[in-house]
């Protein structure tokens, strides 16, 4: 196993995993490239191109933003989002900026930072391209690197290599499949949670594995927190209003304990909220993305909000049962939008919770696999179409509806026996090719879809 929990849940910056997260790690990469073999000083200016999905929707997903701060020195997990806008301002402004934060050069925001909307590099649709020039115009440095989903990154050398993340640590139970998975839990006895656990102890003892997890639900609960009391207009244009306040008001003021679907709005406001944060460049946990950032967040919070025994044990086990999920689908098809379409995002997503809630609410290991695979398989064909280019419409709605479904889907195979026509394998297997197959104008490009028919204002 070459994934770890923590490669899949990160602490990030919004609006979007593959198009702000990976481009400013890029640019992070690429100035400490140059530091560490010491030609950093050489620098007198840098040149940052982005292709395919990266520049039809750069704009719209903050990429270019990214890449000043990246380049700047900014890494997505330590980024302050309420700096972040003013440092990229005074750039422009000033037309100077310090790579790394310390060597400035001349930099023009507008034209140093190239989007190409029709242009594509061979590996992967969001490829971008970094080139650094000394005084006299000639080459200090040139890489490529690709952002394959879910803050990934990969540079042009590790671009052919079979597997994304390499780690040669050996883990006592690798699985690439949830064939193998199912296998593993019923030869020794463990729980999924349990078998992710083990492989985690490869890399850190217990301790720091539940207390980094812990720290993740932690960010998610601030998130939440935050956005659901947060008012206005999202950012981009299309004047979007943020309305989680307004739903947590009317949820708290006007209870009806008669309800029995009240749980479900409770569930649409936390994944609401999630959302909008990440539309307005706050902080999330991509999840394993950020475009489907409010999903495994809101599920948690159904349990913090309405399941009896819930506590930091029941986080730390739903956690790393969702990573064992995502890394099937990391393995063995993409959570990219722009390579698969939002069925890699929101549907991974949505399978990952699902098999996070059987698993704390009780499921065996066949009732949680096969959680997951009805929280894919309904999800399959789901296309990437915001509008704008911004991560709101239908994004955020989307994760709402994609939350619920998960609860439906874990609940449903808890109350199962766990046997079932199609497994989560053939599911994942169907989502690659239904995301080969799905036109690129339906992959995160903003020229199909919802992004087509609906007229910005």
């Amino acid at each position: 196993m070459s994934i770890s929990v923590f490669d899949l849940f990160k602490v990030g910056i919004g609006p979007s995993s593959s198009h702000t997260v990976g481009p400013m790690k890029a640019a992070y990469l690429f100035v400490e490239r140059m530091r560490s073999e010491g030609t950093l000083g050489r620098v007198a200016g840098v040149r940052c191109e982005l292709f395919g999905s990266l520049g039809a929707t750069g704009h719209g997903h903050g990429s270019v933003k990214a890449v000043v701060l990246g380049l700047a020195g900014e890494q997505p997990h330590l980024v302050d989002p309420v700096g972040a806008d003013p440092l990229v301002q005074a750039a422009r402004a000033s037309g100077r900026l310090r790579l790394g934060g310390q060597h400035e050069i001349a930099f023009a925001v507008d034209d140093d930072v190239v989007l190409h909307r029709r242009k594509r590099l061979e590996f992967h649709t969001n490829g971008m391209l970094f080139v650094a020039r000394d005084a006299g115009g000639a080459e200090v440095e040139r890489r490529e690197y690709y952002s394959v989903g879910g803050g990934f990154v990969l540079d042009e050398d590790e671009a052919g290599r079979p597997v994304l993340v390499p780690d040669a640590t050996p883990v006592p139970y690798p699985f690439t499949t949830g064939d193998g998975l199912l296998e593993i839990t019923e030869r020794t006895g463990l729980r999924i949670s349990d078998v992710m656990l083990a492989n985690e102890l490869s890399w850190r003892t217990e301790e720091e594995v539940r207390s980094g997890l812990l720290h993740i639900w932690s960010v998610m609960q601030e998130c939440v927190a935050h956005g659901s009391k947060t008012t206005g207009t999202l950012p981009g244009g299309l004047k979007v209003r943020r309305r989680a306040a307004a739903l947590k008001e009317r949820l708290e003021t006007e209870a009806d304990d008669r309800d029995p679907l009240r749980a479900m709005e409770w569930v649409t406001l936390f994944a609401l909220a999630v959302n909008e944060e990440n539309a307005a460049g706050g902080r999330v946990v991509t999840a394993p993305t950020n475009g489907a950032a409010g999903i495994v967040p809101a599920v948690l919070h159904y349990g913090a909000m309405f399941l009896d025994g819930f506590d930091d044990d029941a986080v730390v086990r739903f956690l790393l049962t969702a990573a064992a999920i995502g890394i099937l689908f990391k393995e063995n098809a993409s959570i990219s939008g722009a390579e698969v379409g939002c069925q890699g995002e929101v549907g991974s997503a949505c399978s990952m919770a699902a098999a996070g809630l059987a698993e704390i609410i009780g499921g065996t290991p066949q009732q949680v696999e096969n959680a997951a695979e009805i929280g894919i398989e309904h999800n399959l064909g789901l296309t990437c179409d915001p509008v704008g280019g911004l991560v709101q419409i239908p994004c955020i709605e989307r994760n709402a509806v994609g939350s619920v479904k998960a609860i439906t889907a874990a609940r449903m195979a808890v109350r199962g026996d766990g046997r079932h026509h199609v497994t989560l394998d053939k599911a994942i297997k169907t989502m690659r090719e239904t995301g080969a197959d799905m036109k690129d104008k339906y992959k995160e490009t903003a020229r199909g879809g919802l992004a087509l028919n609906i007229v910005e204002c």
